[in-house]
Protein backbone atom coordinates (compact mmCIF):
# COMPACT_ATOMS: atom_id res chain seq x y z
CA UNK A 1 0.00 0.00 0.00
CA UNK A 2 1.50 3.51 -1.23
CA UNK A 3 0.27 7.19 -1.16
CA UNK A 4 -0.57 7.62 -4.96
CA UNK A 5 0.08 11.26 -4.77
CA UNK A 6 1.17 14.58 -3.36
CA UNK A 7 3.04 15.28 -0.65
CA UNK A 8 3.71 12.04 0.42
CA UNK A 9 3.54 10.45 -3.12
CA UNK A 10 5.13 6.88 -3.15
CA UNK A 11 5.35 6.56 0.79
CA UNK A 12 4.60 3.09 1.96
CA UNK A 13 2.17 2.32 4.30
CA UNK A 14 1.58 -0.42 7.48
CA UNK A 15 -1.86 -1.77 7.62
CA UNK A 16 -2.66 -3.55 10.81
CA UNK A 17 -2.36 -7.28 11.22
CA UNK A 18 -4.81 -9.88 10.82
CA UNK A 19 -8.56 -10.00 9.37
CA UNK A 20 -10.04 -6.92 10.90
CA UNK A 21 -8.97 -4.35 8.45
CA UNK A 22 -9.45 -4.56 5.02
CA UNK A 23 -7.10 -1.93 2.60
CA UNK A 24 -9.50 -0.36 0.14
CA UNK A 25 -7.43 -1.71 -3.00
CA UNK A 26 -5.55 0.90 -5.33
CA UNK A 27 -8.33 0.19 -8.09
CA UNK A 28 -11.12 1.50 -5.77
CA UNK A 29 -8.69 4.41 -3.81
CA UNK A 30 -7.94 5.71 -7.72
CA UNK A 31 -11.56 5.87 -8.65
CA UNK A 32 -12.42 7.85 -5.55
CA UNK A 33 -10.03 10.57 -5.91
CA UNK A 34 -11.05 10.66 -9.02
CA UNK A 35 -14.00 11.44 -8.16
CA UNK A 36 -13.57 14.31 -5.24
CA UNK A 37 -10.18 15.32 -7.13
CA UNK A 38 -11.53 18.91 -7.21
CA UNK A 39 -12.98 19.11 -3.90
CA UNK A 40 -9.95 18.00 -1.51
CA UNK A 41 -8.05 21.96 -1.72
CA UNK A 42 -8.33 23.14 2.01
CA UNK A 43 -11.05 20.13 2.85
CA UNK A 44 -11.82 19.37 6.53
CA UNK A 45 -11.70 14.97 6.34
CA UNK A 46 -12.74 12.41 8.56
CA UNK A 47 -11.65 8.98 7.96
CA UNK A 48 -14.37 6.62 9.90
CA UNK A 49 -13.07 3.32 10.71
CA UNK A 50 -10.09 4.41 9.54
CA UNK A 51 -8.21 0.81 9.44
CA UNK A 52 -4.66 1.88 8.63
CA UNK A 53 -5.50 5.39 7.53
CA UNK A 54 -4.54 5.20 4.09
CA UNK A 55 -7.75 7.36 2.28
CA UNK A 56 -7.68 9.76 4.95
CA UNK A 57 -4.05 10.22 4.87
CA UNK A 58 -3.93 10.06 0.30
CA UNK A 59 -6.63 13.09 1.17
CA UNK A 60 -3.93 15.42 3.11
CA UNK A 61 -1.13 14.19 0.58
CA UNK A 62 -3.31 15.77 -1.83
CA UNK A 63 -4.21 18.80 -0.19
CA UNK A 64 -6.79 18.65 2.33
CA UNK A 65 -6.29 20.87 5.00
CA UNK A 66 -7.10 18.61 8.40
CA UNK A 67 -8.26 15.16 8.54
CA UNK A 68 -9.80 13.30 11.39
CA UNK A 69 -9.42 9.22 11.66
CA UNK A 70 -11.55 7.39 14.11
CA UNK A 71 -11.22 3.79 15.04
CA UNK A 72 -11.47 1.86 17.75
CA UNK A 73 -9.06 -1.20 17.17
CA UNK A 74 -5.65 -0.02 19.45
CA UNK A 75 -3.72 -1.98 16.82
CA UNK A 76 -5.38 0.42 14.09
CA UNK A 77 -4.57 3.48 15.50
CA UNK A 78 -0.78 3.06 15.62
CA UNK A 79 -0.34 2.25 12.22
CA UNK A 80 -2.63 5.43 11.06
CA UNK A 81 -0.05 7.16 13.89
CA UNK A 82 2.90 5.60 12.23
CA UNK A 83 1.81 6.00 9.18
CA UNK A 84 1.58 9.84 9.99
CA UNK A 85 4.71 9.89 11.28
CA UNK A 86 6.33 8.31 8.00
CA UNK A 87 3.99 10.71 5.78
CA UNK A 88 4.93 13.81 7.65
CA UNK A 89 1.04 14.51 7.88
CA UNK A 90 0.62 14.23 11.58
CA UNK A 91 0.35 17.88 12.17
CA UNK A 92 -2.83 17.98 9.81
CA UNK A 93 -4.60 15.14 11.88
CA UNK A 94 -6.14 13.64 15.23
CA UNK A 95 -6.86 10.45 15.70
CA UNK A 96 -9.82 9.55 17.43
CA UNK A 97 -9.32 6.47 19.97
CA UNK A 98 -13.31 5.35 19.84
CA UNK A 99 -16.11 3.82 18.38
CA UNK A 100 -17.46 5.42 15.13
CA UNK A 101 -20.71 6.41 16.51
CA UNK A 102 -19.95 7.57 20.00
CA UNK A 103 -17.52 9.84 18.06
CA UNK A 104 -19.52 10.96 15.60
CA UNK A 105 -22.69 11.88 18.21
CA UNK A 106 -20.27 13.71 20.40
CA UNK A 107 -18.27 15.28 17.73
CA UNK A 108 -18.63 18.95 17.02
CA UNK A 109 -16.63 19.40 13.63
CA UNK A 110 -17.84 19.69 10.06
CA UNK A 111 -16.47 18.04 7.32
CA UNK A 112 -16.31 18.85 3.25
CA UNK A 113 -15.75 14.55 2.96
CA UNK A 114 -16.31 11.89 4.74
CA UNK A 115 -15.05 8.25 4.54
CA UNK A 116 -16.78 5.69 5.62
CA UNK A 117 -15.59 1.85 5.00
CA UNK A 118 -16.83 -0.20 8.11
CA UNK A 119 -16.78 -3.90 8.55
CA UNK A 120 -18.23 -5.39 5.44
CA UNK A 121 -21.97 -6.83 5.87
CA UNK A 122 -22.47 -5.92 9.46
CA UNK A 123 -24.95 -3.45 8.39
CA UNK A 124 -23.29 -0.28 10.40
CA UNK A 125 -23.79 2.25 7.61
CA UNK A 126 -27.83 2.73 8.25
CA UNK A 127 -27.06 3.92 11.49
CA UNK A 128 -23.97 6.13 11.14
CA UNK A 129 -24.99 7.92 8.06
CA UNK A 130 -27.62 10.06 9.07
CA UNK A 131 -24.99 11.23 12.23
CA UNK A 132 -22.26 11.98 9.39
CA UNK A 133 -24.59 13.47 7.01
CA UNK A 134 -25.45 15.72 10.59
CA UNK A 135 -21.68 16.80 10.70
CA UNK A 136 -21.33 17.60 6.30
CA UNK A 137 -21.04 20.77 5.38
CA UNK A 138 -23.76 21.52 2.43
CA UNK A 139 -21.57 20.69 -0.35
CA UNK A 140 -19.79 17.93 0.85
CA UNK A 141 -19.28 14.04 0.33
CA UNK A 142 -20.02 10.95 1.90
CA UNK A 143 -18.18 8.53 0.34
CA UNK A 144 -19.21 4.93 1.93
CA UNK A 145 -16.98 1.42 0.97
CA UNK A 146 -19.13 -1.58 1.31
CA UNK A 147 -19.29 -5.13 0.02
CA UNK A 148 -20.94 -4.96 -3.41
CA UNK A 149 -24.09 -6.82 -2.28
CA UNK A 150 -24.53 -5.04 0.83
CA UNK A 151 -27.49 -2.50 0.03
CA UNK A 152 -27.73 0.59 1.54
CA UNK A 153 -30.45 3.75 2.23
CA UNK A 154 -30.80 6.28 -1.14
CA UNK A 155 -31.36 9.19 1.83
CA UNK A 156 -29.01 10.02 4.75
CA UNK A 157 -30.54 13.15 6.73
CA UNK A 158 -30.22 15.52 3.53
CA UNK A 159 -27.92 13.59 1.40
CA UNK A 160 -28.71 10.83 -1.14
CA UNK A 161 -26.96 8.48 -3.19
CA UNK A 162 -25.41 10.56 -5.94
CA UNK A 163 -23.51 7.68 -7.79
CA UNK A 164 -23.01 3.81 -7.02
CA UNK A 165 -19.13 2.26 -8.53
CA UNK A 166 -18.35 -1.47 -8.78
CA UNK A 167 -14.57 -2.45 -8.12
CA UNK A 168 -14.30 -6.07 -7.66
CA UNK A 169 -16.01 -6.92 -4.55
CA UNK A 170 -16.19 -3.14 -3.34
CA UNK A 171 -18.98 -1.32 -4.37
CA UNK A 172 -18.12 2.61 -3.67
CA UNK A 173 -21.50 4.26 -3.32
CA UNK A 174 -21.44 8.62 -2.85
CA UNK A 175 -23.90 10.43 -1.65
CA UNK A 176 -24.12 14.13 -1.75
CA UNK A 177 -26.63 16.82 -0.33
CA UNK A 178 -29.46 17.25 -3.33
CA UNK A 179 -30.37 21.03 -3.89
CA UNK A 180 -33.60 22.34 -5.57
CA UNK A 181 -33.66 23.66 -8.72
CA UNK A 182 -33.44 27.23 -8.27
CA UNK A 183 -31.88 27.81 -5.36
Amino acid sequence: MRVITGSARGAKLEAPAGQNTRPTSDMAKEAIFSIIQFELEQAMVLDLFAGSGQLGIEALSRGAKFCVFVDSDRQAQEVIRKNLAATKLAPQSRVAAMEAGAYIVTCKDTFDIAFLDPPYQKQILENILPLVAARMNSGGAIICETDKMEKLPQQAGEFSIYREYRYGKAKITVYRKQTIEGE
